[in-house]
């Protein structure tokens, strides 16, 4: 009896150490995983892991001054009201089953702090801490009812705003900066949207017209995680959430006015361009350029060459086939017209006989003996 005990305490000590490597190494490798899972959780101010703000972080990439070729930048008016194409910026103007409006994640954003506003200065548009707004001050001046959110300190202020005094639904128009670069390292023209500015449309206490209120700019470079992880609706014929908002601008989906373009002068087209015909025929002209400025930089290979003159020859043959299908009804109305006058033959004269002629003919007076 004690030999078996004994045997058993040895055979118990041999399967420790046995099972003590494979606890080790499991434990590091326990270890190694977790501490990549953290790398990757960390989270920052903002809400945001390392991982997902390098990915949607541009400013590293940025392209070199030797690369950049020409730039243009351009302001544009995405009225909600009037295009259909910008409808999925303000539908649904209630929260439904996880789908909310553009001005809704972007309130939701400010009062967790998550996010920085900036100052909308009337043709000036600084993204520095100096013209950084207080989410406080835009709340008090915009009347939207507020509260401060649980664990709010002066460093990190929170609000909570419920969803009933959110003004989703006066937020009708957006200012958009668009950002048309062409640089030699793609070799192409892409627009980029740099800033996004709500816009609030409220009547006053005896009614009237509504007047326009531009609240703050938001950097689309801080809006844009976010916007990557909400799907929205495009079009009613498919009722699959199937794009996000950030596909939305990369994409270029939405619809607006061009109503500025960075100038010298510093002036909006509507000081430029009083008349309203002028200013539309500029700002077709600007969307023209802009749409025509690939095409014109390069030289059209053989194949583009012949595939133009073959359109040009088709074209001109279909010109001159109609010009030939309108000629016809001339000429068949004047071959009718000469028809009809060389059938309007006059009658035949009967020649008379001498003899006729002379029977009755009047003889001569004077001439009788």
């Amino acid at each position: 009896m004690k030999y078996l005990k004994h045997t058993l305490a040895i055979a118990a000590l041999a399967a420790a150490a046995l099972v003590a490597p494979a606890q080790e190494q499991s434990q590091s490798g326990a270890v190694m995983r977790r501490g990549a899972a953290d790398r990757n959780k960390t989270v920052n101010d903002a809400g945001l892991t390392d991982r997902m703000q390098g990915f949607y972080n541009t400013d590293g990439k940025a392209l070199s001054d030797a690369d950049l070729q020409w730039m243009r930048v351009i302001y544009r008016n995405l009225d909600l009201e009037k295009e259909d194409a910008n409808a999925p910026l303000y539908f649904p103007e209630e929260p439904v089953d996880g789908q909310e409006n553009l001005f809704r994640i972007i309130m939701r954003l400010l009062a967790d702090n998550k996010i920085p506003a900036y100052e909308y200065l009337d043709g000036r548009e600084i993204f520095t801490d100096q013209y950084r707004i207080a989410v406080r001050d835009m709340l008090d001046r915009f009347y939207i009812i507020y509260q401060p959110a649980k664990g709010s300190t002066e460093k990190n202020p929170r609000f909570t705003i419920e969803e009933a005094d959110v003004p989703a639904n006066e937020v009708l128009s957006y200012f958009v900066i668009e950002k048309w670069v062409f640089d030699t390292r793609n070799n192409r023209l892409r627009p980029t949207v740099e800033a996004i500015c709500p816009v609030l449309h409220r009547a006053g206490d005896f009614g009237g017209d509504a007047v326009k209120y531009p609240m703050f700019w938001i950097k689309y470079s801080d809006l844009r995680p976010y916007l990557a992880q909400q799907t929205i609706f495009v079009t009613d014929d498919n009722n699959l959430p199937t794009c996000t908002y950030d596909d939305f601008f990369n994409l270029t989906m939405y619809k607006g006015d061009i109503y500025k373009t960075r100038n010298l002068r510093n002036k909006s087209m509507a000081q430029m361009f009083p008349d309203p015909d002028d200013r539309k025929r500029a700002q077709d002209s600007i969307q023209s350029r802009l749409d025509n400025f690939e095409s014109k930089l390069w030289t059209p290979t053989r194949d583009e060459l012949l595939a133009r003159a073959e359109a040009k020859d088709k074209a001109e043959a279909g010109n001159d086939s109609t010009q030939v299908s309108e000629d016809k009804p001339v000429k068949s109305a004047r071959a009718t017209r000469s028809t009809a006058r060389r059938s309007k033959k006059k009658p035949a004269k009967v020649k008379e006989s001498s003899a006729s002629r002379s029977s009755s003919a009047t003889r001569s007076v004077r001439r009788r003996k």
